[in-house]
């Protein structure tokens, strides 16, 4: 009797698996190769059963799956050669099978494949003769369902039939760059056509939300009637309150929902609206619900007291409101909890007309601080991560090269101003400082020491605790105090408060050449006189903040810095008091001090400090940024892009930039003057370091893949490229809100040709977030979980894609992840701040406050 021995089962047993020799049936048979040799010995089925140990029907089950199984693994086998260009013919030889049997294994899957790339192809077809050109760049697959290489594949058929693929840029609207769209257009459609219209380039089946709001994502204005409203003129105090809305209490459509104060826009008779800060009041007559207060003499017309809506129906206020801001009849522009926010740095508009030391000192610690994110991140092990963070980090140290702000002080905050008529001259309501402290109030544009108030807290103080108590990032101060604010308004206006008890912030009295100074009745509007527009106010405002830094820096006289600064409020309230601000250049002769400080009547900006952020237009660059491998630097390539003016002359195309930016050692914008000196030593030092970080960049090598990790970390490796596929499905989408925004913003840009900066910043933003939400773009941001991190370090991700995913995750967290700090251990950059502090007598909780770390975290550091 033939005795069978059981071997194993088939892709078990055994050192290699099966079928992974040249001839399957080698060295270890198949189970089907037993059987068939088994059979070929005249056994029959159940002798052959009877020999595995097992019934005749389980034989027969266990031979159709063995069959299936090396049909599977035959088909794998020939797919792959077939995806590397290997015929039927060729691919027989490779595994010892005719071409017929390959073809047979192939033909169904080859034949999906071709009826997707049919169906794709059709679907673009029919898209483009009902839309138009449409897109057809990164993460359109995505929605589409298919491959890449299969959408590819569907595109090179229709360019077959004289479809063309353009590349068109558009603006990334507030980044002044450019976003590259890759179009499928319509046979016989050049670029100019598709260019002229690329606001109707479009996804296949894009889908647009109209709820019926606004471009702005606005709804309809919710208009409050004349009658309800008390206006507080200057004779009343309204001057003291300038700005503010008072409103009263359980008023539905003038509640303000969870917050105590805000800054609003309200609709009035549906053609004038109020601009200011909306709180609420006890002291409302009966019969109306709001207080506006004004600055204006009784008599004044509504035309000149509240604002005329303007002649845009999307945004008759020009204000960026809020997404979700519309609550009744207020429209909020901002709202408790938002200015707390804003930057914590200090400008250099505002440190330059400190003391030299004192300056020196928060540049350095700003500066130390940069490094030791340098620092942090060369000392990672994983390379593309590295790289991914070195590449913003350097272009963070060339910004802070030109903007040159300073490290903030311990417990420095940006706080909006209110007025508390029942608080004395010399103090301050300021919930989130301590009481009885000292604290400056310094304002944005800054004119000089002598307008920096010191004030004493007084928590206690009972009007202003009923108004605002532990106010988010509100100050109650008196309303005379606003005037030495650079004439501040109480209509949104803020500061940075800052703690003063070591007396860092210097400060001075008053210019004499200020005081009883009524810029507003001085220059009033003469008959025919034409009034300041807000974009020549951007410009004017510019020159005189620039001289009067020019001359601080220089050591200009107190009595002429005086004229510059009376010069200055007659510029900032021009348009809104309509001021002849052409007699106030002439009265504090302006001419003679920019010519003794600026070196000419018409040269503008003269100390590294002011010609910083200055323009300059230089020849426009390609996107694609290039590095000096031996210095780091960045290697510019022109486009070369040039156009035919109305001389006849060819002109190259210019891009802008600062002069800042465009020279290699800052003390070329430098006059010599001690504080200059200390700035462009400042700024060198960042723009080397930016050309470090630069130079590691190009030596760093990729990550080193591991297929052992990637079968270890599978889940996580899936879960990754999942993510990324969602992040993909985005850009598209964002492409679509780029190009809807863009048409926005250029409709406003035609009918209000003579539009200023700043209106304009605010109509992109507004157009932008609306665009996005219409067509549901959203940035998915990637967030990596601790396996999927331990998965990346351990190289179970293709370089390729790891860049993808960390191109499109959050680079904050992947700080904190990649480099991760112990609950109780300070860098030494950290710790040498916290004992200098100290050592100048900041107690352990201010040096927690101002580093960002606990009490204990200080306590250990000082030890």
């Amino acid at each position: 009797m033939t005795t069978i021995k059981h071997i194993g089962t088939p892709r078990h047993s055994g050192r290699y698996p099966w079928g992974s020799g040249g001839d399957p049936e080698q060295r270890s048979p198949s189970f089907l190769g037993q059987v068939h040799a088994l059979r070929k010995q005249g056994l029959s089925e159940v002798e052959i059963a009877t020999g595995f140990g097992m019934k005749t029907s389980e034989l027969r089950k266990r031979e159709s799956l063995a069959k299936a199984d090396k049909r599977a693994a035959d088909f794998a086998t020939a797919l792959r050669l077939k995806d590397k260009g290997y015929s039927n013919v060729a691919i027989g030889k490779r595994m010892n099978r005719n071409e017929s049997s390959i073809r047979s294994l192939l033909d169904p899957v080859l034949k999906e494949r071709a009826d997707v790339i049919s169906n794709t192809a059709k679907l673009l077809e029919e898209g483009i003769k009902k839309q138009g050109p449409i897109d057809i760049g990164s993460g359109v697959e995505t929605h589409l369902g298919i491959a890449r290489t299969k959408l590819g594949t569907a595109v090179a058929l229709l360019e077959e039939k004289g479809y063309t693929v353009k590349y068109i840029k558009i603006p990334q609207v507030g980044t002044g760059k450019f976003t590259s769209m890759k179009v499928l257009a319509p046979p016989g459609m050049e670029y100019p056509e598709i260019y002229k219209n690329r606001d109707k380039i479009s996804m296949v089946n894009a889908h647009v939300t109209d709820d019926g709001t606004t471009a702005y994502g606005l709804k309809p204005i919710q208009n409050v009637d004349s009658k309800r409203i008390l206006i507080r003129y200057a004779e009343d105090g309204g001057t003291q309150k300038d700005g503010v809305i008072e409103l009263r209490r359980n008023v539905d459509d003038l509640s303000l929902g969870n917050s105590r104060y805000a800054q609003v826009r309200v609709g009035v008779d549906g053609v004038h609206y109020m601009k200011g800060m909306a709180m609420y009041t006890d002291s409302i007559p009966n019969g109306v619900d709001i207080i506006y207060n004004t600055s204006k003499p009784k008599g004044t017309g509504n035309d000149k007291v509240f604002k005329i809506m303007e002649d845009d129906p999307d945004n008759p206020f020009g204000s960026t409101i809020k997404p979700g801001g519309q609550k009744g009849a207020l429209n909020i522009v901002n709202e408790e909890g938002d200015w707390k926010t804003w930057s914590k740095n200090i400008s250099s508009q505002i440190l330059s007309k400190q003391n030299t030391g004192f300056a020196k000192k928060q540049l350095d610690l700003a500066y130390d601080l940069k490094k030791e994110e340098f620092d942090e991140i060369m000392s990672l092990t994983n390379p593309a991560v590295k790289s991914a963070l070195l590449k913003p980090f350097a272009d963070s140290a060339d910004s802070a090269a030109v903007h040159l702000k300073a490290a903030a002080l311990p417990r420095q905050m940006s706080q909006v101003i209110l007025p508390i008529s029942g608080i004395k001259e010399n103090e301050i309501y300021a919930p989130n400082f301590r009481h009885g402290e000292n604290v400056v109030l310094i304002r944005h544009p800054h004119g000089g020491t002598f307008e920096i108030p010191e004030l004493i807290v007084n928590n206690r103080n009972v009007e202003a605790r009923s108004l605002i108590e532990r106010a988010a990032d509100a100050v109650g101060i008196h309303p005379k105090v606003a005037e030495r604010l650079s004439g501040a308004d109480f209509d949104g206006d803020t500061v940075i408060v800052i703690p003063n008890k070591h007396g860092l912030i210097k400060t001075t009295s008053p210019l004499v050449g200020l005081k009883n100074f009524d810029h507003k009745t001085m220059y009033k509007k003469y008959d025919g006189m034409e009034v300041m527009d807000d974009k020549t106010k951007q410009l004017k405002m510019g020159e005189i903040s620039n001289l009067i830094t020019d001359m601080t820096i220089k050591g200009g006289k107190p009595e002429e810095i005086a004229r510059a600064i009376r010069h200055s409020m007659v510029v900032i309230d021009s348009p809104k008091h309509e001021l002849n601000y052409k007699q106030s250049y002439i009265d504090n002769n302006i001419k003679d001090l920019r010519e003794t400080y600026q070196g000419g009547a018409k040269s503008g900006a003269a100390t590294l400090v002011s010609r910083a952020k200055s323009p300059v237009f230089v020849k426009e660059r390609r996107d694609k940024l290039l590095i000096d491998p031996k210095t780091g630097k960045k290697i510019y390539e022109e486009t070369e892009n040039s156009y035919v003016n109305k001389e006849g002359k060819i002109v190259f195309r210019k891009t802008k930039s600062t002069k800042m930016a465009e020279t290699e050692n800052a003390f070329t914008l430098s006059s010599g003057t001690p504080m200059e000196r200390i700035y462009a030593d400042h700024a060198n030092a960042l723009k080397n370091l930016a050309n470090r970080a630069r130079k590691e960049i190009v030596k760093i090598n990729p990550t080193q893949y591991s297929e052992s990790a990637r079968k270890t970390y599978e889940n996580e490796v899936a879960s990754l490229k999942s993510k990324l596929s969602l992040a993909f499905r985005n850009k598209p989408l964002e492409r679509q809100a780029q190009l809807l925004a863009n048409k926005v913003i250029n409709t406003k840009r035609k009918a209000n040709p003579g539009i200023d900066a700043p209106d304009l910043k605010k109509i992109k933003g507004q157009a932008l977030t609306e665009a996005r939400r219409r067509v549901g773009s959203g940035k998915q941001k990637i967030s990596i979980l601790d396996r999927e991190w331990e998965a990346i370090q351990a190289g179970a991700v293709s370089n390729n894609t790891l860049m993808q995913i960390l191109l499109n995750t959050d680079l904050k967290k992947l700080k904190q992840r990649a480099m991760p700090h112990g609950a109780n251990v300070l860098s030494s950059v950290r710790r040498s701040r916290a004992k200098d502090l100290y050592n100048r007598g900041y107690t352990l909780s201010e040096i927690a406050d101002a580093i960002g770390v606990s009490i204990t975290t200080i306590e250990t550091a000082l030890k």
